[in-house]
């Protein structure tokens, strides 16, 4: 039978969860996927248990900033996403600065568990992450992935996803930066 997999947002509830999925590491270095979400110079400062704190309480005030996606009820995968203007690390970025003034979400970091890797799930955490974005009222969403053939995919190289699933899900580049492509998706309204 194939694994059941199911992709929910980052409520309160399901803090334990996104915990066991990040380890004691913070997903990598302490990370606890604040990168984006902090200037640069805060997250240095906030690493470790700071940035973990940072988190939780983004998650208690009621605006998920990800969903999870459980294989089989384990957790295994995932993704961070929002409004762009909730990432203060890309709005003060160079590189990713704005393409131009079109509302957009943001898809900025995924991590997947080891036993988890290669086997599609970042594919099914940007379907969800589509499908959440719209329900929320989303009518763009970028992301911000590597190209992978031009960079192998070691370490946590690749947090911000791959081009090559971006593309095969219609998202589109928009922008180059030194090598770093900016891709975007049109979502269509939700019809009710």
């Amino acid at each position: 039978m194939a694994p059941r997999l199911e992709v929910q947002p980052v409520t309160p509830d399901r803090w334990r969860d996104l915990v066991r999925l990040f380890g004691t590491r913070g997903a990598h270095g302490g990370c606890w996927c604040m990168w984006w979400r902090l200037r640069h110079s805060a997250f240095g400062r906030n690493r470790g248990e700071d940035n973990r704190r940072a988190l939780q309480r983004l998650i208690r005030k009621g605006h998920p900033p990800g969903l999870i996606g459980y294989v089989d009820g384990r957790p295994a995968g995932w993704v961070s996403l929002g409004p762009r203007e909730d990432f203060q690390g890309l709005e003060h970025s160079r590189r990713l600065r704005r393409v131009d003034d079109t509302p957009v979400w943001s898809i900025v970091c995924f991590f997947i568990a080891r036993p988890y890797r290669r086997q599609g799930l970042m594919t099914a955490m940007i379907e969800a992450a589509v499908g959440y974005a719209r329900a929320q009222g989303a009518r763009h969403l970028e992301a911000y992935p590597i190209e992978s053939r031009t960079r192998p995919l070691e370490g946590y190289v690749g947090y911000t996803g791959v081009a090559s699933v971006f593309r095969r899900l219609r998202f589109r580049r928009v922008a180059l930066r030194e090598g770093y492509p900016i891709m975007r998706r049109k979502l269509a309204p939700l019809r009710g």
